[in-house]
């Protein structure tokens, strides 16, 4: 984390000690959480709509932070002694001193975004870098305004790669992370259909996901998914970044890379690709997706310069952030893959063609919640998931919320009536199901944040 004097600290975030004899107080570690400061940390304040951090850095103070920001329009500070910096704003000193650390640390920087895939991709980066280089990488949703700032103070100065998840929820949030960390190389997954409510279109999605190019360093390398044709599209009409370098992934042959063999066994993929045709990489994720994702793994890793044996236990390490197709067993026996934390059409699909491809169950049941944040079309696009489930893919059909309830009517068309349940009470939905499963099925539960489906997976799982 960010070891520093508050004077210089000042100087990297654009604001004033307020005493002179505190600028060469030690301050070591950054938070914006009253309820996680730390002996000898800076607290940053910030406004929101319905808070304002200010209230609580007086006693921050006494309770142990070493200094505080403070918003000039807020005021004189309640506590006259105490160590202050006084900004204009907090949050641009805090993202202002985020880019200074790490400016100053010297360490190339990687940036993922895209609809999908963007956390298991983050953390296949890391584990394939690791193995040569410090890394330091996003932890959970640290991914906006506000997080990714965090994450880099969070790092020491000994890191030779720091691998950056970047999120959006509109237009102009992915440049302004692209200006803080100005990537050396950038992935973008894919373009999917998260969003649309906000931004109306996948091709304004495309234009926000390539606002990551508008950051990055000269000659830096753009991986991304090539059988996407918005993004090449949309790249066509940028003119921010010149001499950008460009790697494509996807299914199609005419990628850079693409699987060339892909074998599915119970834990994972064992997979070959055109550009190592030899390797023959064992991926241990369930779902051919994450195949597209080891690739634009792969090719970090390559640019870097990681040896083939270097990937390969790289591979054998991973370790992914919970909730994404997760394998859980209980002590009975079920098998409950836990795919909780996001949705979207592409990825439902994708989770589906996973329970499809797993074998030696009694039966594969399917809990889909809502998918949110889908703009006009959501019925439809609820619909089409509804559509996409035949009776090869699962055996019963659950569905959660009232969106949802479009899937289990437009499921019925191909599967028997008597296979598909359709719930908005969540402990109804959860009780049905523990009256109705077997220890020797398996069950993918899927569905927005919004919609807190871990609490069907714990459910079943005690």
């Amino acid at each position: 984390m960010i070891n520093k004097t508050l004077g210089e600290i000042a100087m990297m975030c654009g604001g004033t000690v307020v005493h002179h004899r505190d600028r060469d107080k030690h301050i070591s570690g950054v938070t914006t959480d009253s309820r996680h400061m730390t002996a000898g940390s800076l607290f940053v304040p910030l406004v929101g709509e319905r808070f304002d951090g200010h209230k609580f850095a007086a006693q921050g103070l006494v309770e142990g932070a070493g200094a505080t920001l403070w918003q000039r329009d807020h005021g004189a500070f309640p506590n006259p002694e105490g160590a202050v910096i006084a900004v204009d704003d907090t949050l641009e000193a805090l993202q202002r001193l985020a880019k200074a650390y790490l400016h100053e640390i010297g360490c190339k920087i990687i940036g993922i975004t895209g609809s999908n895939g963007k956390t298991t991709t983050k953390d296949m980066v890391a584990a394939l870098l690791e193995t040569t280089y410090k890394v330091h990488k996003t932890e959970g949703n640290f991914n906006n305004h506000i997080g990714l700032p965090l994450t880099i103070l969070g790092m020491s100065e000994g890191v030779d790669i720091v691998v950056l998840e970047m999120g959006m929820s509109g237009r102009g949030e992915i440049e302004k992370l692209s200006s803080i960390a100005h990537p050396d190389v950038a992935i973008i997954t894919n373009i999917g259909e998260s969003h649309l409510l906000q931004l109306g279109s996948r091709q304004e999605i495309a234009a926000a996901k390539l606002e990551i190019v508008s950051g990055m360093k000269q000659g830096g390398l753009l991986i991304y998914n090539g059988d996407e044709p918005l993004i090449p599209h949309v790249l066509s009409e940028s003119s921010t970044v010149k001499d950008l370098k460009t790697f494509t992934f996807g299914f199609n042959s005419d990628n850079d890379d693409y699987p060339t063999g892909m074998m599915f066994h119970g834990k994972g993929i064992i997979f070959t690709s055109y550009v190592h045709k030899e390797l023959g990489l064992d991926l241990p994720l369930l779902g051919r997706h994450n195949v597209l994702n080891g690739l634009a793994a792969l090719a970090v890793a390559r640019h870097f310069a990681v040896s083939e044996d270097n990937i390969r236990e790289g591979l054998s390490h991973l370790k992914l952030t919970g909730m994404r197709i997760e394998p859980i067993v209980s002590e009975n026996g079920l098998t409950v893959l836990n795919d909780a934390y996001n949705a979207s059409p592409t990825s439902v699909k994708a989770a589906i063609d996973v329970l499809q491809s797993m074998k030696g169950y009694r039966r594969k049941i399917a809990v889909l919640g809502d998918m949110l944040e889908l703009g006009t079309q959501e019925a439809e696009y609820h619909t089409e998931i509804g559509k996409y489930i035949t009776t090869e893919k699962l055996d019963l059909l659950y569905t959660f919320g009232p969106l949802s309830s479009h899937t289990a009517k437009a499921a019925i068309a191909n599967l028997h009536h008597s296979t598909v349940f359709a719930f908005t009470d969540k402990a109804e939905l959860i009780h049905h199901l523990k009256e109705n499963i077997d220890c020797k099925d398996i069950v993918l539960v899927k569905g927005s944040r919004g919609m807190k489906l871990e609490e069907v997976v714990n459910a079943l799982i005690e």
